[in-house]
């Protein structure tokens, strides 16, 4: 590898809006995040599935779709 061309990585405090911190690394010392693995529905199970065969059995009740 060449020398003095690679980036100086540090121990990263990342912090979300949720106040869940943990530590990567990275080449910032210190990271805002907006969501985590802490915060997100689908880690947290609070997920909520979209009824799309509802939607299309009134699409086809609309315009007299067999």
């Amino acid at each position: 590898m060449k020398k003095d061309i690679h980036p100086d990585v540090f121990v990263c405090s990342v912090t979300c809006a949720c106040g869940n911190t943990f530590e990567t690394k990275s080449v910032k010392e210190t990271i805002r995040v907006e969501i985590c693995n802490e915060c997100h529905p689908f880690f947290t199970g609070s997920e909520r599935m979209v009824d799309t065969a509802g939607r299309i059995d009134k699409f086809k009740k609309r315009y007299n779709i067999d």
